[in-house]
């Protein structure tokens, strides 16, 4: 029976922090360049605020998030094969199936009209952001 580490579970839990934190942050970016930028901007293009910012980025944050906790989990299950040659084969298919997921998630912001391109891209990146954060602080805590 496959149990879950409880390092899986606080790390993934501190991704998802970081990341609905790292959402709410962009949704006031947008809200804030949706109030202040002009509605005539060049190329006829402007900054919407609107349920499709909200929808892409609630599932950015899934797909994000998600992607996060599978390889976490792959990275447990890899721990315990013995086999090295077996073990990076398992991590690999992970990152395919995983950039595979992302990359399709891309497309349907893309091509969906219901979704935000941007807010639906942005929640990507959050969780790279959210460790490198928690590095430099923790580095700067002396640990």
């Amino acid at each position: 029976m496959f149990k879950l580490q409880d390092a899986v579970k606080k790390e993934t839990r501190n991704i998802a922090i970081g990341t609905g934190i790292g959402v709410l942050i962009m949704f006031a970016v947008f809200f804030l360049l949706h109030m202040v930028l002009p509605k005539n901007l060049p190329f006829g293009y402007y900054v919407p605020f609107d349920y499709k910012v909200i929808l892409a980025g609630i599932v950015g944050f899934f797909v994000a998030v998600g992607n996060f906790f599978w390889m976490a989990v792959t990275v447990q299950k890899v721990t315990s094969i013995e086999d090295e040659k077996r073990a990076r084969e398992t991590m690999g298919v992970s990152l395919r199936y995983r950039t595979l997921m992302q990359l399709l998630w891309v497309i349907l912001a893309i091509v969906v009209p219901v979704f935000n391109l941007v807010a639906g891209i942005v929640p990507l990146f959050i969780p790279s952001i959210t460790i490198k954060l928690r590095g430099i602080m923790s580095a700067g805590k002396g640990g």
